[in-house]
């Protein structure tokens, strides 16, 4: 087992790290931008190293600067977190030449997962249901029209290098089609520097889906049942949820046996997930797999009783998986609330500044903050603004449900805007309380924004 890992990453996912680490007597490290000198995961890790000033393409996403703290403090492997490099091929490749591990997936599948062209030919090879659509790159508009006539409009153009839903839009006609190709064309180019869109069928009324699966290198690998991850805002995610109230049994089985069977298909080895577009009939499609830890993991931890971070750390120090698929539990419900300092009442203008007051609803068996910062803090301008994730855990989901509304309500926080009125009045919507859910919740329920007169 490593004895010092370094931490390439920030805020509560590297406090969420260090965490772990210290539970299993490994020592850390963490790297810190000047803005970041007195972070509350800085004065968690044994050590820490400055990588550069405040902007994260200046301290956080330097591969160099990352590599060189791993020699300066001799640690032996890196945890990337999410974000940032925790899915750039060229990180994993450059820690590996300079004799470190990357606590995550290999490079051959970071690069073929990361390619949505290339992870669907990989996907259909492999037997995963797929959504109908053109897997090449469209050559031009013109070429657009004809295969989203071919494929029968609605239609999804993507961008294959995307993600957070940049590059992406939904068209109807001939006429959005056209102009629908050069937005995602451009904002592709200039979001990932690849402006190649490929097209597939758009679900009507879809249901985000995430199936979690683990693998060693012994040719062990799992899946951690799913997650329901449908409440979302301009394609993020706001509130997750552990089993799906869509799910049966048998779906939930024929899920969990493709996203293991593509995983295989790549060598997959450490926690990923593969993500699944899922109609209202349970009929589900493979959407991307994401080769990192997700920032929506602990659900799956509290219904299955796994640590995801100590099995990824156990994975790359070449140890078996002490597990097999019929000792995955799902025990409960669980549900993951992201507060964000932001205003939802100004269009969810991001918000910064000092935390006056900071105080979350006490942690226990039922309910879990996983956070970066404290009363006293500083929320920067030059990061995301996530403030904390609120984990709780009930018998049932009307429970859970009961459980986030109150932990919610005992969350105080002064000194910046936040969004946990939002969070209040989406969990008491009939629709969410009913599990008649879809991604266009939040934009059909506020088509107007979220107001005063909502709370």
């Amino acid at each position: 087992m490593f004895k010092k890992i370094l931490i390439a990453n920030r805020g509560e996912i590297a406090c969420r790290v260090i965490k772990t680490a210290r539970r299993m007597g490994i020592r850390t490290v963490a790297v810190y931008s000047d803005v970041d000198r007195d972070a509350m995961h800085v004065r968690m890790a044994d050590e820490a190293v400055r990588i550069g000033p405040a902007p994260s393409a200046q301290s956080y996403l330097v591969i160099d600067a990352i590599v060189d703290a791993c020699r300066k403090t001799g640690a032996e492997a890196v945890h990337p977190g999410y974000g940032f490099l925790s899915e750039r091929t060229a990180f994993a490749g450059a820690l590996e030449k300079a004799g470190a591990v990357f606590i995550g997936p290999k490079t051959h599948a970071i690069a073929a997962m990361g390619d949505k062209i290339a992870s669907k030919k990989l996907a259909l090879a492999a037997g995963v249901n797929t959504i109908p659509g053109y897997t090449d790159t469209i050559r031009d508009a013109s070429h657009a029209v004809a295969v989203s006539r071919e494929i029968g409009y609605p239609v999804m153009l993507k961008a294959s290098a995307g993600g957070g839903g940049k590059g992406m839009r939904i068209v109807r006609n001939d006429d959005e089609c056209r102009d629908g190709f050069e937005r995602a064309a451009s904002e592709a180019q200039a979001s990932f520097g690849d402006g190649r869109v490929f097209a597939e069928k758009y679900i009507v009324e879809p249901r985000h889906i995430e199936i979690q699966v683990l693998a060693d290198g012994h040719g062990n690998t799992l899946y951690l049942n799913e997650r329901e991850c449908s409440i979302q805002r301009r394609h993020q995610k706001v509130i997750e949820e552990a089993p799906s109230p869509l799910l049966d049994a048998k779906t939930r089985k024929a899920m969990g046996e493709q996203a293991v069977a593509l995983a295989r298909a790549v060598n997959y080895q450490s926690a990923g997930t593969v993500e699944f577009v899922v109609d209202q009939k349970r009929n589900f499609y493979f959407l991307e797999m994401n080769t990192r830890l997700q920032v929506e993991h602990p659900v799956t931890e509290f219904v299955t009783g796994l640590d995801l971070v100590e099995l990824m750390i156990r994975v790359a120090a070449g140890e078996k998986l002490p597990l097999k698929q019929t000792d995955i539990r799902l025990d409960g419900w669980a549900m993951e609330a992201r507060i964000y300092a932001e205003d939802p009442f100004r269009n969810f203008l991001p918000s910064s500044g000092r935390l006056v007051r900071c105080q979350p609803p006490a942690e226990n068996g039922h309910v879990r903050v996983d956070t970066g910062v404290e009363e006293g803090s500083e929320v920067s301008m030059f990061y995301d603004p996530m403030i904390a994730k609120l984990i709780v855990r009930d018998d049932t989901r009307d429970q859970a449900i009961t459980r986030m509304a109150d932990a919610l309500d005992a969350y105080h926080i002064r000194g910046v805007a936040h969004n946990i009125s939002f969070l209040n009045a989406l969990i008491q919507l009939p629709r969410f309380r009913d599990g008649r859910i879809s991604t266009n919740l939040i934009a059909e329920e506020y088509p107007e924004g979220f107001h005063a007169a909502n709370v």
